[in-house]
C-alpha cells in the first residue's frame, strides 16, 4: 500500500513575488500621464479598477512607486458611490436582494396578469424573472436616471410584440423584465450628479476582461477632457523557451484524481515556498473538493464563495419549514427535530424515542396523534411538536411569516446558534428576519402567502445569494474566479477544470436573451464572452508558475478533452501534457483486517428464537452482533410496501379470516371469499398501507384469494381444522427459553383414531416466497424453522409442513417428512451451542456463501477488507 507525501517543487525559480508588478508599473504610469495632462490634484481624482479585489493592490502599487504625494482614490463604481450617498431603494426598485427582489417580482407577475396557471406557474417564472432583470439592470444603471424611460422604450424595441405565439411567456417576462429595470433608481444614479463632476477633477477607468456600460458613461458623462478608459495592460504571451519551466499540464483520469493532483500542486508549491498561490476553476463542486482535500493546513482566502442554500445553516433552517407542512413525513420532521438538540417547546429527550417508535410501527406520514396503547409521554411530545408547527401553517403576509419562523427557530433552540454562526448570521441576513420591520413600506409584502409559497421564497433567496467565509489576514492560497487573476500579485496558480466543458472557448452567455436581443441590448454576446476568456487565459498564463489540469472523461464515463485553450498552448509552445505527479510515494507495511472472532461469554443468551439461531448457524460473528450486542439497522420510514410487507399483511389477513370462520365453520364459499376481503381491507386500514403503493400486491389479490379457497376446501376434507394462529410459545431448554410466534396449528381429526386419543396437531408456517425455495427448505438438513417451531410444542407427535401462498403457483402445502429427527438434533445442538458460547467459545464471521450478501453485520465484521487468514472452526 502506498501513501503520498508532497515534495517541493523548485522548477519555477524564484518564489517571491517583485514589490512592483509590471503591469502596474504601466498602468499606474498612464494614470500619473493623465493627472498630468489634466492638471488634476490626485486627491480629487478618481480611478476605477474592475473589481474590488484590486483596490488594496492598486494602492499598494502606487505607495510603491509614488511614496511621496497625495494619491487618488481607487475605487469600483459601487464603493465610489457608496462613498458618495447613503442610497435605499424604493418599493419596487430592483435593490440586488434575493429575498426582497423575488418579492417584488413575484408581485410585478400578480400586477401583470399574465396568463399563468396560480401558484405552481408564479413560483416557476419569479426566478426567471428575477435573472432577467438583474442581467438588464446594469444597462438601465449606465443611463442617467433622466433618460432611463427613454431607454426603456428603446430597449422594449428588442422583444416582439405579445402574442399567444410560441415563446410568449418568455416575450411577456422580458419585457416586464425591462420595463422594471427602467423603472427603477439605483445607488450608482449618484455617480451622474452635477456635484460628482464638480467634485472630480480627474477620472481613470480600467476595464478588465470585459468593458462595463456604466464605466463607459461615467466616461462620456465626465467628457474627454477629465476621462480616460483603459483596458489594464495585457502581459507578454509566453516564451516557448521558459514555457516548459513554468507552465506544466497535467491529465489525469477522473475528477478525484484531478482534486487530488490540485492539492498536490497547491502544497508542492507552498512547500516551495511560494505564495500566495492561487486557486481558480469554474467547477464550483471540483474546488470545494480541493478544499476539502487541502483541510486545515494553509491559511485561505475564499473569494469564490458558495451558494449560501449549500451551507448546513441553511439547511437548518429550510429543514424547519419543511418539517412544518400540513403533509408532511415523519422523516422531514424528524430531520428537523435532530437538528434542534435545545429546543425549549418539547422535551428533546424524548426525539431518539419517538423517532424509535415511528420507525418500530413504520409511520412513514407524521401523525397527528399516537395510538393508544403508546407511552403517555411521547404523545405529549408529539402535542408539543405538532403546536410549534401549526403556528405556521397558516397564510399571511411576509413581515408575519418572518415573525412566525423567528419564534419557531427560537421554540427550536436554534436561533442563537444561527445567528452566531457566519453562515448562519448571513442566512438570516438575506431572508431578512433580522430586519423584518424594513418590510412594512413594502406593497409587495402585504400579500398573502401560503407556506409552500414562503417556503419557495426562502429557498429561491438562499439559492441565489452566496456565502463567503471570513478572509486569512495573509493567506496562503487565494481561491477566486478565473476573471480575477489579473493584476494580483500572485506566485503561482493552480487551474483544474481545464477541460473542453468547464473552459470553453466561448462561453454561452446565460438567461432568456436570443442573440440579436443582447447585440441590441448590449448584453454580452457569446463573441464578447471568447474575447473575455482569452483576455483573462492571458493574464493567468502571465502568473510566474502555472499548473493546468484536466480530467480525460466525465462523472458518466463519457471522454472529455482538454479545453482548446490548452490544446493551443501546448501546440503553440511545445509542452509536454504528461507533467511530473507532485505527490512522492512512500512505502507503508501492511495491515491486513483480520477476521473478528469475539467471545460472547459476558453477554448471557437468555432467550433464543429460530431467527436468531438461523442467524449463529449462518455465521456465528452475526449472532454475536445484531442478537447478543442488539445491533439493528433503523428501518426506513418512507419505503414503499415489499415482500416482507406484503407476508406481514398476508398472516395478519389470514389470521383475521380464520378467527371469524372457527366460528362458524360451515360458511360456504361466496361467503368465505366475502370475509377474506374483508380481513384484507381491515388490515389494509390497520397497517396504514397506501392503495397505491400497495397496488402490486392488492392486484394479485383475488386470483390469490381464489387459490387459497381452492387449497383450503381440499385441506378440510382431510380432517384439518383450523385451531389457533399467530400463537406466542416458548419452552425451556436449560437456561436458555425457546420463543417464537407460530403461524397456525390446525388441529387433525382422522376417523381411524382410537378412542381417547388426543388429536394430533399439524404446524403451518405461511411463507409467501417461490414454491422452489420452500422446497428447498425440507430438502436442506439444516432445516431450522418447522424443527425449532416443533420443539416449542409439549406434544411429542406434530406434524409441521410450509404453506405456499405465493401468486405465481397455486397454493400448496410442503411437508417436512423428517420432523421429528430434526427436531430432537436441533435440540441438541442447541444445548451444544449454548455450553460453549458460556464457556468462552469465539464466534467468527465465517464469510461464506449467500449469508453475506443481504448480511446487516457486513460492515461491522469488515468482510470485503479481511487478509486471506482462514476462519476459525464454529463454536
Amino acid at each position: 500500500m502506498n501513501g503520498m507525501v508532497f515534495s517541493p517543487d523548485s522548477s519555477c525559480g524564484a518564489s517571491s513575488v517583485p514589490s512592483v508588478l509590471p503591469l502596474w508599473r504601466e498602468a499606474l504610469a498612464r494614470v500619473r500621464e493623465h493627472l498630468d495632462v489634466c492638471k488634476a490634484h490626485p486627491a480629487r481624482s478618481v480611478v476605477l479598477l474592475p473589481f474590488a479585489q484590486l483596490l488594496p493592490v492598486a494602492q499598494s502599487q502606487w505607495a510603491a512607486l509614488y511614496p511621496d504625494g497625495f494619491a487618488p482614490h481607487f475605487e469600483t463604481t459601487h464603493t465610489w458611490a457608496q462613498r458618495l450617498a447613503c442610497f435605499t431603494p424604493g418599493p419596487y426598485d430592483i435593490s440586488f436582494s434575493a429575498a426582497r427582489d423575488a418579492l417584488t417580482a413575484r408581485d410585478l407577475l400578480e400586477s401583470a396578469r399574465m396568463a399563468l396557471p396560480r401558484d405552481a406557474a408564479r413560483d416557476a417564472f419569479t426566478p426567471l424573472l428575477v435573472q432577467a432583470a438583474l442581467q438588464v439592470a446594469p444597462l438601465a444603471a449606465a443611463v442617467p436616471s433622466h433618460q432611463r424611460a427613454d431607454w426603456g422604450r428603446w430597449a422594449a424595441e428588442a422583444v416582439p410584440a405579445p402574442s399567444d405565439g410560441w415563446l410568449a411567456h418568455e416575450n411577456a417576462l422580458m419585457r416586464l423584465a425591462l420595463r422594471w429595470a427602467a423603472a427603477s433608481d439605483y445607488a450608482t444614479d449618484v455617480l451622474f450628479a452635477a456635484r460628482t463632476l464638480e467634485q472630480t477633477d480627474a477620472l481613470i477607468a480600467f476595464h478588465g476582461a470585459q468593458a462595463d456600460e456604466l464605466t463607459g458613461s461615467l466616461i462620456d458623462f465626465f467628457t474627454p477632457e477629465k476621462a480616460i478608459s483603459l483596458p489594464l495592460p495585457a502581459p507578454p504571451a509566453p516564451e516557448a523557451s521558459s514555457a516548459a519551466e513554468r507552465i506544466r499540464l497535467h491529465s489525469v483520469p477522473d475528477a478525484e484524481s484531478e482534486a487530488r493532483r490540485a492539492a498536490a500542486c497547491v502544497l508542492a508549491h507552498r512547500a516551495a515556498g511560494r505564495a500566495p498561490v492561487a486557486l481558480a476553476s469554474s467547477d464550483r463542486a471540483l474546488m470545494r473538493r480541493v478544499r476539502a482535500l487541502l483541510g486545515d493546513r494553509l491559511n485561505v482566502r475564499d473569494e469564490t464563495g458558495w451558494k449560501l442554500s449549500t451551507t448546513q445553516s441553511a439547511a437548518i433552517l429550510m429543514a424547519a419549514l419543511h418539517a412544518c407542512a400540513r403533509q408532511a413525513s415523519s422523516d422531514d420532521v424528524l430531520a428537523w427535530l435532530k437538528l434542534a438538540p435545545a429546543a425549549s417547546a418539547w422535551p428533546a429527550r424524548a426525539v431518539p424515542e419517538l423517532e424509535a417508535y415511528l420507525r418500530r410501527h413504520a409511520v412513514s406520514q407524521w401523525p397527528q396523534s399516537l395510538p393508544e396503547d403508546a407511552p403517555p409521554h411521547l404523545e405529549q411530545a408529539l402535542q408539543a411538536i405538532h403546536a410549534a408547527r401549526a403556528a405556521c401553517q397558516a397564510p399571511r403576509a411576509l413581515p408575519a411569516w418572518l415573525t412566525a419562523l423567528r419564534d419557531l427557530l427560537q421554540a427550536a433552540g436554534q436561533w442563537e446558534p444561527l445567528a452566531q454562526d457566519a453562515a448562519g448570521a448571513r442566512v438570516l441576513e438575506t431572508l431578512l428576519l433580522t430586519d423584518a420591520d424594513a418590510l412594512h413600506e413594502l406593497p409587495a409584502a402585504r400579500q398573502r402567502l401560503s407556506l409552500p409559497a414562503f417556503t419557495a421564497w426562502a429557498a429561491d433567496a438562499l439559492e441565489a445569494a452566496s456565502f463567503i467565509p471570513p478572509a486569512a489576514p495573509q493567506p496562503d492560497l487565494i481561491l477566486l474566479p478565473l476573471a480575477q487573476v489579473m493584476g494580483r500579485p500572485l506566485a503561482a496558480l493552480v487551474l483544474p477544470g481545464c477541460d473542453e466543458n468547464h473552459l470553453p472557448l466561448a462561453p454561452e452567455p446565460p438567461g432568456l436573451w436570443t442573440p440579436p436581443q443582447r447585440a441590441h441590448l448590449r448584453l454580452p454576446t457569446q463573441a464578447a464572452q471568447q474575447a473575455a476568456q482569452q483576455t483573462a487565459w492571458q493574464h493567468a498564463l502571465a502568473v510566474p508558475c502555472v499548473d493546468l489540469l484536466w480530467r480525460q472523461g466525465d462523472e458518466r464515463g463519457q471522454p472529455l478533452l482538454a479545453s482548446p485553450l490548452v490544446r493551443h498552448l501546448a501546440l503553440q509552445l511545445g509542452l509536454n501534457e504528461t507533467a511530473d505527479d507532485p505527490c512522492s510515494t512512500r512505502a507503508i507495511d501492511p495491515a491486513p483486517t483480520p477476521r473478528p472472532a469475539p467471545q460472547g461469554s459476558a453477554l448471557p443468551v437468555v432467550t433464543l428464537s429460530a431467527s436468531a439461531y438461523g442467524d449463529l448457524r449462518a455465521c456465528p460473528y452475526r449472532f454475536f452482533a445484531l442478537r447478543q450486542l442488539n445491533l439493528k439497522e433503523a428501518p426506513e420510514l418512507d419505503a414503499g410496501p415489499d415482500k416482507r410487507d406484503f407476508g406481514n399483511w398476508l398472516h395478519a389477513t389470514l389470521h383475521h379470516f380464520h378467527e371469524r370462520l372457527k366460528a362458524d365453520p360451515q360458511a360456504d364459499r361466496p361467503a368465505r371469499a366475502a370475509w377474506l376481503d374483508e380481513a384484507a381491507q381491515a388490515v389494509t386500514q390497520e397497517k396504514a398501507l397506501s392503495e397505491s403503493d400497495f397496488l402490486p400486491f392488492s392486484a394479485q389479490w383475488p386470483a390469490l384469494r381464489e387459490s387459497y379457497l381452492d387449497w383450503l376446501t381440499e385441506h378440510e376434507k382431510q380432517g384439518h381444522h383450523y385451531e389457533r394462529g399467530e400463537e406466542d410459545a416458548a419452552a425451556a431448554l436449560g437456561p436458555v427459553t425457546l420463543q417464537g410466534r407460530i403461524d397456525r396449528i390446525d388441529r387433525i381429526d382422522r376417523i381411524d383414531s382410537a378412542p381417547g386419543q388426543p388429536p394430533r396437531r399439524l404446524l403451518l408456517d405461511y411463507k409467501t416466497e417461490s414454491l422452489d425455495r420452500t422446497k428447498g427448505r425440507v430438502k436442506d438438513a439444516e432445516d431450522i424453522q418447522l424443527p425449532f417451531y416443533a420443539a416449542l410444542l409439549p406434544d411429542d407427535e406434530v406434524q409441521a409442513a410450509y404453506l405456499s401462498v405465493s401468486e405465481r403457483a397455486p397454493v400448496q402445502t410442503v411437508d417436512q417428512p423428517s420432523l421429528t429427527a430434526l427436531r430432537d438434533a436441533l435440540v441438541q445442538g442447541v444445548s451444544h451451542d449454548m455450553r460453549a458460547i458460556a464457556a468462552g467459545a469465539p464466534l467468527p464471521a465465517l464469510g461464506e456463501g449467500s449469508a453475506c450478501t443481504w448480511c446487516a453485520a457486513r460492515g461491522l465484521c469488515r468482510r470485503d477488507f479481511w487478509s486471506e487468514a482462514p476462519a476459525s472452526p464454529r463454536p
